[in-house]
């Protein structure tokens, strides 16, 4: 299948850099140490099920108006920010990346990570993309993201595709129009397909040089 894309929005927990492991331990422990009640690891585990929307409204998901929720995103945040710099873009990320630019294939970064982690990740790392767009209010990933990058190239909904790890973006990429392709690892391809049995998954970054 040939996606014919002339831009691809990568996320970027789980789908540019291994973290999605690391950081649902952490929302697992930090969570159960707030609510007792639920064990770690149905804590985890609901933290993998709503990813790909900010940690702060995740919360709201799982419990919705709880007082507690602003104390307990607060602690996650900083509490990432170490394992998160630890991480680096494996080599078939930079070959992928590379490879798309050189075809004259924009290619950039859609994230619910804050704009300045971003920014500092991908400037240590020395890897170009065409746009890095990170999480501030009332800009985060989906709608506000595709339709910053769909006004600055000029492009059509037809033109951009999506690259994500979880269920979430499979729903953005949908509810605004777009193609998507799942990154299998956070979930699977079955997991993916259940959903939309048309998503198209791939297991390494590399496999979209071939589609």
């Amino acid at each position: 299948m040939a996606l014919n894309a002339k831009a691809f929005l990568f996320d970027f927990d789980g789908t540019l850099v291994d973290t999605m492991g690391g950081f649902a331990d952490i929302a697992g422990r930090v969570i159960h140490e707030h609510h007792s009640e639920m064990s770690f690891e149905e804590a985890r585990r609901r933290y993998l099920d709503t990813s790909g929307v900010p940690f702060f409204q995740q919360l709201e998901i799982i419990f919705p108006g709880d007082p507690k929720n602003a104390e307990t995103s607060a602690i996650f945040e900083e509490t990432k920010k170490t394992g998160f710099f630890n991480q680096h873009f494996h080599d078939d990320v930079i070959h992928t990346i590379t490879a798309l630019r050189r075809k004259g294939i924009i290619a950039g970064v859609c994230s619910n990570n804050f704009q300045e982690l971003i920014d500092r990740f991908v400037s240590r790392e020395g890897l170009e993309f065409d746009v890095v767009l990170g999480f501030r209010p009332g800009f985060e990933k989906g709608k506000a993201h595709f339709d910053f990058v769909m006004d600055k190239f000029g492009l059509g909904r037809e033109d951009l595709v999506f690259v994500g790890d979880s269920l979430k973006d499979a729903e953005k990429a949908r509810a605004n129009g777009l193609r998507f392709v799942g990154i299998c690892g956070t979930f699977t391809a079955d997991d993916f397909r259940r959903r939309d049995p048309d998503t198209i998954t791939i297991e390494n970054i590399k496999e979209l040089l071939d589609l």
